[in-house]
């Protein structure tokens, strides 16, 4: 059994998920939780999953990051629209050599925590999940849920495969949770954004679960166009994602249940969208690198005008 600790930020329908299904396979993990606290530190947490459901009647919960004991793993999983916080948390809850883990949509993440633990202290994750929180502690899986786990170095050089990836792989294996390691981190999180551009941004644009985008003839012509055009971006930025893999993203979601998008749930539950990180660093990465990327840039300039209307009625 892994004697490594495990520090959840952000325990919502991803980081609630996936900590306790740690928690479930043995392992010492700590939670942190804002407007569900009084709830889950009675009542645990419930997962209802494609997986099979059960509960955690207690969990370590806490309201502030300064209560819970340095741990070995670090999980980010916050909405990167928190991570103005995150400088005051990570100081106090990571170890001395312990390591973030940041498993947050978009691009450039893994800098910024670099910049406050340093860079050799920090992982990334992709996460292929499909759940929400139904309500306090509850929280619905509905299929997916592996991980693309890579190591982070000083400008997204290929950090190859690491023996600290592989130990928090193997935790990860032992909750039953997918997991499969990259070599170069920045790939994949380019490769992630083929997705998660056209179907966060159209779904809050056009008012469209996934399944709707598509099954019309000119919402799937539009999401195509935005994965080529992501294609370009991560081509400029020296990173090359073989065109086929277009393909295989359209037909990955030609196969799931009709879903809406995270990005969707926060423009339609009114909280601030994560426009910056899955549009807004992509683009400034492609731009300094002297590429364009105008339907991208439309999407986004479209979500920074909802989301300050959002803001507006804050």
């Amino acid at each position: 059994m892994s004697t490594r600790t495990y520090a959840i930020l952000g325990t919502g329908a991803l980081g609630g998920f996936y900590g306790a299904k740690l928690q479930k396979a043995g392992l010492d993990v700590h939670f942190l939780l804002r407007s569900d606290y009084e709830h889950v530190r009675k009542h645990g947490l419930v997962i209802e999953s494609v997986d099979g459901n059960f509960s955690l009647p207690q969990i370590n919960a806490y309201q502030d990051v300064k209560d819970i004991p340095q741990c070995d793993v670090v999980v980010v999983a916050l909405k990167t629209t928190q991570n103005q916080s995150l400088p005051k948390m990570l100081t106090s809850v990571v170890k001395d050599n312990g390591v973030v883990l940041v498993l947050q949509n978009g691009l450039g993440l893994e800098p910024e925590v670099a910049q406050i633990v340093g860079s050799t202290r920090v992982m990334g994750g992709l996460c292929f999940l499909c759940s929400n929180k139904l309500q306090a502690g509850h929280i619905r899986h509905v299929a997916y849920g592996h991980i693309i786990l890579g190591d982070y170095t000083s400008n997204y050089y290929p950090a190859g495969i690491t023996p600290r990836m592989q130990q928090v792989a193997n935790d990860f294996k032992s909750a039953g949770i997918g997991i499969e390691l990259t070599e170069d981190l920045f790939k994949a999180r380019w490769q992630k954004l083929v997705w998660n551009i056209p179907y966060n941004g159209l779904s809050v644009i056009l008012n469209a679960t996934t399944a709707e985008l598509m099954a019309n003839v000119y919402s799937r012509k539009l999401v195509e166009q935005l994965m080529h055009e992501v294609l370009a971006g991560a081509k400029s930025c020296n990173c090359s994602i073989v065109d086929s893999f277009v393909e295989t993203m359209l037909n990955y979601t030609d196969k799931m249940k009709p879903y809406r998008t995270s990005m969707k749930i926060d423009y339609d539950e009114r909280r601030p969208m994560e426009v910056e990180a899955i549009f807004g660093n992509p683009l400034r990465m492609a731009q300094a690198a002297g590429t364009h990327l105008p339907q991208i840039s439309c999407l986004y300039h479209q979500l920074k005008f909802l989301d300050a209307k959002l803001n507006e009625g804050v």
